[in-house]
C-alpha cells in the first residue's frame, strides 16, 4: 500500500469516527431531554399519588366514623365496643396488608437495588 492509499483510508476512518461520534453525541442529548422529561412525570405522579392518598385516608376515616354510628344505632351497641370492633377489623386488614406486601418484596434483589435501598434507609434514619 502506498502512502496515498494509506491517507485516504485514515481519512475515511476519521470521518466514519466523527460521524459515529455525532450520532453518539446526539443520542445522549436525546436521552437527556427524555430522563428530563420522564423525572418531572415521576415527580408529578408521586405528587398526585400522594394526594389520592391522603384523600382515601379521610374518605376511610369517614367510613369508620359512619360504621361506629351505624352499628350503635342498629345494634345499641355502646361507644367502646363500636370502637373495639373497628380496631379489630382495622388490626385484621392491616396485618394481612403487611403479611402480602411482605411476600411481594421478598425476592432476588441486583446489588447496585439493595444498595440504593441501604442508602435510602441510612438517609431517612440519619446515619452516615
Amino acid at each position: 500500500m502506498n502512502e496515498s492509499q494509506r491517507s485516504k483510508g485514515l481519512g475515511a476512518a476519521a470521518r466514519v469516527t466523527a460521524l459515529a461520534s455525532s450520532v453518539m453525541d446526539l443520542h445522549v442529548k436525546i436521552a437527556l431531554q427524555e430522563v428530563d422529561r420522564e423525572k418531572r412525570r415521576l415527580i408529578s405522579g408521586g405528587i398526585f399519588l400522594a394526594t389520592g392518598g391522603m384523600l382515601m385516608l379521610f374518605a376511610l376515616l369517614a367510613i369508620e366514623l359512619i360504621l361506629i354510628l351505624w352499628l350503635q344505632k342498629n345494634f345499641n351497641w355502646s361507644l367502646e365496643l363500636c370502637l373495639l370492633s373497628s380496631l379489630f377489623i382495622n388490626i385484621s386488614l392491616a396485618g394481612l396488608s403487611l403479611r402480602i406486601g411482605g411476600y411481594l418484596t421478598k425476592g432476588p434483589y441486583l446489588p447496585e437495588t439493595l444498595e440504593g435501598i441501604s442508602k435510602t434507609t441510612k438517609a431517612v434514619l440519619g446515619k452516615n
